[in-house]
């Protein structure tokens, strides 16, 4: 498949996160999402990625143990079941990104990928956990141990690179290396902290490595979790760094775009950062100082 129809949802708080149930919170998130989800299919998109913990505010940015109790198991959990019926009905794959109850009993930050015939293909836990202030994501979540998976789809190879990841180029190169033609980078992210770099690292790395990024980030305002503003700005970058179409940021919106794969054997060819690449001489790139 050369040219694919991929596309992201960017999304405000649907729910009281203080008066709401957790059920109703992940009932009115979704509601939501099936609306947009639906005209996706419409569009004949082939590729939906979702916002980070899509299901539920971003509760990180407090300390409140009882967000411990909206973690799901994957794939058995109501969440990733539901995205698989719904992956089968849209014949979409589906990148779902939400809080995941490990089998070893451990929490993370987990995207799991369904291919469009539903079936569940595997997950990526969130490798790097920021602890940034009163933005403790340690709090809540293990170190991812998957490694850096690339899933065969109908739509192509997809690799998945949640938020904080981004700013580490290791993972880049490694989901690259592993085949990604597409990565997904769900993210939560607001103002005052990354907003100024949120249009260089992604094109950047996927200049870097010849890939194309979708990148998403929620939008809207949080009152009752720390009050961040969240800025939206979804989009996707070719392999050239060019960013494609992009959302507001300010408000919901799907984010569709059309990438010719081909591209990404021309932009090799002719950068050929895979061939001149000298990993006998990194000594110190994948040791800590």
């Amino acid at each position: 498949m050369s040219t694919v129809k991929a596309a992201l949802i960017q999304m405000e708080l649907k729910a009281d996160p203080v008066g709401d149930s957790f059920d109703t919170i992940r009932d009115k998130m979704t509601e939501a999402h099936m609306v947009l989800m639906k005209d996706a299919a419409k569009q004949g998109v082939q590729v939906m990625g979702l916002q980070e913990v899509w299901t539920m505010p971003y509760f990180p940015a407090e300390i409140d143990d009882r967000w411990f109790g909206t973690a799901e198991r994957i794939p058995e959990g109501p969440t990733t079941q539901l995205m698989m019926e719904t992956a089968k009905r849209l014949n979409m794959v589906i990148v779902s990104p939400i809080y995941e109850l490990g089998e070893d009993g451990k929490l993370y930050n987990t995207a799991a990928v369904i291919d469009a015939d539903g079936r569940y293909c595997g997950k990526f836990r969130k490798i790097h956990i920021p602890k940034v202030g009163k933005f403790d994501e340690k709090h809540y979540f293990a170190d991812g141990n998957l490694g850096f998976p690339v899933f065969e789809t109908a739509a192509g190879k997809i690799g998945v690179y949640i938020c904080y990841d981004r700013h580490f180029p290791e993972g880049w190169r490694e989901l690259a290396l592993n085949g990604a033609e597409l990565i997904f980078n769900p993210s939560a992210t607001f103002r005052g902290l990354s907003d100024h770099i949120w249009t260089i690292e992604q094109p950047g790395a996927a200049i870097a490595n010849g890939i194309f990024i979708g990148a998403n980030n929620r939008v809207g305002v949080e009152p009752a979790i720390g009050n961040h503003q969240f800025y939206g700005s979804s989009y996707f970058t070719d392999p050239r760094g060019n960013v494609l179409d992009q959302g507001p940021d300010d408000r919901d919106a799907l984010v569709v775009s059309d990438l010719d794969f081909g591209l990404i054997r021309e932009v090799r060819n002719q950068w050929q950062f895979y061939r001149d690449r000298r990993p006998e001489t990194y000594t110190h790139a994948a040791r800590r100082p």
